[in-house]
C-alpha cells in the first residue's frame, strides 16, 4: 500500500504513550545509521587485513542491508528500511556526497595536474578512450540482451556506459598507493598524475551524460535543452575561476595571517558556498555534486586553508554520513535481478572488459613511453580502480533512469571487483627490486676505527611530535662538537596515515625527491612546526640538517624508518619514548599511545645500525637548563656495566665529552676485587635460551664471556686514553639494582645513558625495548628525574646470520643474596640497498 511521505511525521510521543519510534521519520534514521555504522565498520575490520581500502567494506555493507541479503527478509526491510524512508536517508546521504565531492576537489592540485609529465597524459587518455570505447560496445550487448534496458535513448545511455567502464577513482588509488607505500615513486605519482587528469576528464563527460539523459520515463526533451544546459555548466565553471577562486585566494591569504586559527566566519561562508554551488548546478540541469566539486577545485591548495577545510569537515562526512550514501546505493542494488547463466555470463563480460580496457590500453601507451613491462603492467592495474566515484556514477545514472535494476546491479558487481583486486593485485605483480646494500657504518665504533677523520656521522632523529623537538635538539647539540667527525641530522616527522583526506593533502605539499619525503629547507616553505623548529638549529649550529616527513600506517612505520636509515647510511637512530612526562611538579605522566610503542619495538628489531631510545623527562626546557653565565649546561652520566650495548653507550659518551659545555661522568660497575671472575658480578650464560616476550624477536645464541670481558677492557681503556678529563668512577656494588636506582635519584644528572644490555633486574622489565636498567631507570615509581637514553648497538655478525631473527642472549646476575634474568633482542639487518 503506497504511502504518502507527507503525512510522515518528524518524531514520536513515546512509547509510553503507544507510538513506535520505526514509524517515525527521525528515530528511524538514527536507527538506520547506527546499523549501517556498525555492519560497515565490523567489515571494515575483517578486510583490514587483505589491505583493502574503506569503501570497499561500505560497498558490501550496503549490498548485505539490502534487498541481496538480509532484505530477503521482508519484515526486516519493511520495518527498518521501508519505502517511505528511503527519500529521507537519501537526501542526508546526498548532503555527505556534497561535501565529499568538495573535498575530491579539495584534494585535486590542478597546477600539479598541468604539470604532469607528457607519460601521465599519454596514460590518462589511454585510460579513458579505450575502455570509453568498450563501454559504448557493452552498451550495445546489454541493450540487446537486458530487457527494458532499450527503453533509454542511445546518446545517454552509450555516455553512461562509456564513463563508468573509463573512471578511475582518485580518492581510492591515492589511499591504495599510501598503504603499499608507492605513493612517491616514480609509478605512484605517474599514477596520481594520469588519475586526476582521469577524474577530472570522467567528470565533465558525467555532466555531458546528465545534460543528455531524459529523466522522464520515455519521455524526450527538446535537444536545444541539452545545449543549454552544457552552456550553463561551462559558464558556472568559467564563473568559479575568474571570480570566485581570486575572492578565495584573498580568504586563503588573510587565514595564513592567522596561524592555526582561522575566523568562523570564513569556514561558515565556504561550507554555505558548497551548499550554493550545488544548487545552482542542480538548477541548471547538471548533478548538485559537480557544483560542489567544482568550487573544491577553485580553492588554492597553497597556506592552511584548505587543510584547515579538510580537518573541519572530514571527519564527519566521511565517517558518518558517506557509509550512508552507499547503505542507500546497497539498498538499490538486488544481486537476485541477476538471474540465469545469461545474466552471470553478462556480469564477466562487463568485468573482463573494463579490466581488460584499462589494464591494456595502459599497459601499451606505458610500453610506449619505454616503462619496464612490470611496472607498466602495475599502472594499468593501479588505473583500474573504481571504488566510491563508480558508485556515484552508477547512482546518478539510475536515478535519471538511465540504467534499470539488473543493469545497476551488474555494474556495481564490476565496480566492487575491480577495487577488490587491486591491492593483492600490485602487491603479486610488482615488488621493487631490493638488492644488497654498500659499506656502512652501522655503530659508533665504527667510526672510531675508520682511517678517514672526516667521515660524517649520521644520526636519524624520529619525531611524531612537537613536544619530542627541545630534548632531541639538546641531544644533538651536546653530540655535535666532535672531533673525528662531521655531524649530519635526518629529521624524520612521522605521521600515522589514515582515510582522513588530510592525510593525502599532506603528502602533496611535500617536495616528492625521495622515499620518504625528504625536503631542503627553503624560505616560505617550512610550514611544519617541527621542521621550522630544527630549521632554526641547523642554522645556529654546524649541524647539517634535512627534515623528512614519512606518512604511513603505524603497523609498517617502522619499514620507512628502516628503509630511510639504510638508504641515508645511518649509523644511529633515535627514537622518542612512548610515554612523556609533563613538568608540572607531580610527577604526571602523559601516555601518548601504545602503537608508538609498537613502532619503536619493531625499529629495534629490524634497524641496520644502533638505536636510542630517548625517555625525556624535560631534557632541554627551560627548567633544566642553566643560566647564560653558566659554563657547564648539561651533566650527563654514563653507567657502564659491559657488553655491546654499554660499550656503545661508553663511545657516544666519549663524543658528548668533547663538547666544552657537558660535563661527562662514567661510572662503572665493578665486584668486590674489581673483577668479574669470581660469579659476583655480571656474567653472561651460555645457555640457549626460549624468549618469554612476545614483542620480542628471539633465537639462540652463545656468547663468548672471555671476548667480551676483553672488548670491555679494551673500551674502557681507549675511552680513558681519549678522554682524561672525564670523570670515571668504579663503584663497587653487590647489588647492581639498588646501585643504578641511587644514581638516578641523586638528581645529579640531566641525562642518564645506558646501553639497553643483557644485565637483568630484580623484577620482569615492563617494557622489554629498554631493558632492565632502562626500564628501572624510567619507571615512575622511583621518583627519578633525570632523562634517560638507552641505547641498542647493531650487531652486524649476528644480522649476517639470522636475517629474520634476532639473536638473543641469556646474562645471569649473581650477587650475594639473590639471581636476576632477563632477555635482550639484537637487531636484525639491513633490508635494501643504498644511495646517496
Amino acid at each position: 500500500m503506497p504511502v504518502n511521505i507527507t503525512s510522515i511525521k518528524t518524531s514520536s510521543n513515546g512509547a509510553w504513550q503507544g507510538d513506535n519510534p520505526l514509524d517515525y521519520a527521525f528515530p528511524l534514521l538514527i536507527v538506520q545509521t547506527v546499523l549501517i555504522l556498525v555492519v560497515s565498520r565490523f567489515l571494515a575490520f575483517c578486510f583490514k587485513p587483505l589491505r583493502q581500502p574503506k569503501v570497499i567494506a561500505e560497498i558490501v555493507g550496503g549490498i548485505l542491508l539490502g534487498p541481496s541479503a538480509f532484505g530477503r527478509n521482508k519484515k526486516y526491510l519493511h520495518r527498518i528500511f521501508p519505502a517511505w524512508s528511503a527519500p529521507i536517508l537519501e537526501s542526508v546521504a546526498s548532503i555527505g556526497l556534497l561535501f565529499f565531492l568538495f573535498l575530491v576537489g579539495l584534494e585535486l592540485n590542478l597546477s600539479s595536474i598541468r604539470r604532469g609529465s607528457k607519460r601521465a597524459l599519454g596514460i590518462a587518455l589511454a585510460g579513458i578512450s579505450l575502455p570509453f570505447i568498450c563501454g559504448i560496445g557493452i552498451a550495445f550487448v546489454l541493450r540487446k540482451t537486458i530487457d527494458g534496458a532499450d527503453k533509454v535513448g542511445y546518446g545517454q545511455f552509450l555516455v553512461f556506459m562509456g564513463v563508468a567502464l573509463s573512471i578511475t577513482a582518485f580518492p581510492v588509488l591515492a589511499r591504495i598507493l599510501a598503504e603499499l607505500k608507492l605513493l612517491t615513486t616514480d609509478i605512484g605519482e605517474i599514477a596520481m598524475a594520469a588519475a586526476a587528469l582521469n577524474d577530472v576528464a570522467a567528470w565533465i563527460l558525467l555532466a555531458l551524460a546528465v545534460a543528455l539523459a531524459d529523466g522522464n520515463d520515455g519521455g524526450h526533451k527538446n535537444p536545444l535543452i541539452s545545449v543549454w544546459v552544457l552552456l550553463s555548466g561551462a559558464a558556472f565553471v568559467t564563473f568559479m575561476f575568474v571570480i570566485m577562486r581570486p575572492a578565495m585566494k584573498w580568504v586563503a591569504r588573510r587565514c595564513a595571517q592567522q596561524q592555526d586559527v582561522v575566523d568562523e566566519a570564513y569556514i561558515c561562508l565556504t561550507l554555505a558556498g558548497v551548499l550554493v554551488s550545488g544548487f545552482i548546478t542542480d538548477l541548471i540541469g547538471i548533478h548538485s555534486i559537480f557544483g560542489a566539486f567544482v568550487f573544491g577545485l577553485a580553492i588554492p591548495k597553497s597556506g592552511n586553508f584548505a587543510g584547515i577545510l579538510i580537518e573541519r569537515i572530514e571527519d564527519f562526512v566521511a565517517g558518518l554520513l558517506l557509509p550512508l550514501y552507499f547503505a542507500a546505493s546497497g539498498l538499490k542494488t538486488d544481486v537476485a535481478k541477476i538471474r540465469g547463466a545469461e545474466a552471470w555470463g553478462l556480469l564477466a563480460l562487463v568485468i573482463s572488459t573494463a579490466c581488460a580496457g584499462k589494464i591494456l590500453g595502459t599497459f601499451a601507451v606505458a610500453m610506449m613511453f619505454m616503462i619496464p613491462v612490470r611496472e607498466s603492467l602495475t599502472l594499468g592495474v593501479l588505473m583500474n580502480t573504481k571504488g566510491l566515484v563508480e558508485l556515484i556514477v552508477l547512482n546518478i545514472g539510475k536515478e535519471k533512469k538511465v540504467l534499470n535494476d539488473e543493469t545497476f546491479a551488474i555494474l556495481v558487481l564490476m565496480a566492487l571487483f575491480t577495487t577488490f583486486m587491486t591491492t593483492p593485485t600490485v602487491m603479486t605483480i610488482y615488488r621493487p627490486a631490493r638488492g644488497l646494500s654498500t659499506r656502512t657504518h652501522r655503530k659508533l665504533s665504527d667510526l672510531t676505527t675508520t682511517d678517514d677523520s672526516k667521515e660524517e656521522l649520521r644520526i636519524l632523529a624520529c619525531v611524531h611530535d612537537p613536544r619530542n623537538v627541545p630534548s632531541i635538539v639538546t641531544l644533538i647539540e651536546s653530540i655535535r662538537s666532535t672531533k673525528n667527525s662531521i655531524l649530519k641530522l635526518f629529521v624524520m616527522h612521522l605521521v600515522e596515515l589514515t582515510e582522513r583526506s588530510s592525510s593525502i593533502v599532506m603528502v602533496h605539499r611535500v617536495r616528492r625527491n625521495g622515499f620518504p619525503f625528504f625536503n631542503r629547507f627553503r624560505r616560505g616553505e617550512c610550514h611544519d612546526r617541527v621542521a621550522e623548529a630544527f630549521q632554526g638549529f641547523s642554522h645556529l649550529s654546524r649541524v647539517m640538517v634535512r627534515p623528512t616527513t614519512a606518512i604511513s600506517a603505524m603497523s609498517t612505520m617502522h619499514e620507512d624508518i628502516c628503509h630511510v636509515a639504510d638508504k641515508k647510511r645511518i649509523t644511529m637512530i633515535i627514537l622518542p619514548y612512548h610515554v612523556q612526562w609533563r613538568d608540572e611538579g607531580d610527577g604526571l605522566v602523559e601516555n601518548v599511545s601504545q602503537s608508538w610503542r609498537a613502532v619503536n619495538q619493531r625499529v629495534l628489531k629490524h634497524a641496520p645500525c644502533s638505536v636510542a631510545v630517548l625517555v625525556d623527562r624535560g631534557l632541554g626546557s627551560e627548567t633544566q637548563n642553566p643560566g647564560p653565565n653558566s659554563s657547564v649546561a648539561h651533566r650527563v652520566c654514563i653507567i657502564f656495566l659491559g657488553g655491546p650495548d654499554d660499550r656503545e653507550a661508553l663511545e657516544l659518551g666519549g663524543r658528548i665529552a668533547e663538547h666544552p659545555t657537558v660535563m661527562v661522568t662514567v661510572i662503572r660497575f665493578v665486584g668486590k676485587d674489581g673483577k668479574e671472575s669470581k660469579g659476583e658480578m655480571l656474567r653472561l650464560s651460555p645457555a640457549q635460551i626460549q624468549c618469554s616476550d612476545p614483542t620480542s624477536s628471539c633465537s639462540t645464541t652463545k656468547m663468548n664471556c672471555e671476548k667480551e670481558k676483553e672488548l670491555d677492557e679494551t673500551a674502557v681503556a681507549e675511552f680513558r686514553r681519549k678522554c682524561g678529563g672525564v670523570d670515571f668512577k668504579e663503584k663497587v656494588a653487590s647489588n647492581v639494582v639498588e646501585g643504578v636506582l641511587t644514581i638516578g635519584q641523586c638528581r645529579d644528572y640531566d641525562l642518564i645513558v645506558v646501553g639497553k644490555g643483557r644485565f637483568p633486574s630484580n623484577i620482569v622489565a615492563e617494557h622489554a625495548e629498554l631493558g632492565p636498567i632502562g626500564d628501572i631507570l624510567t619507571s615512575s615509581a622511583h621518583g627519578i628525574v633525570s632523562s634517560v637514553l638507552v641505547i641498542q648497538q647493531h650487531d652486524n655478525a649476528h644480522a649476517e646470520k639470522a636475517p629474520e631473527e634476532a639473536p638473543v642472549s641469556k646474562v645471569v646476575v649473581q650477587t650475594e643474596h639473590e639471581k636476576f634474568t632477563t632477555d635482550e633482542s639484537s637487531s636484525v639487518p639491513e633490508i635494501s640497498k643504498d644511495f646517496v
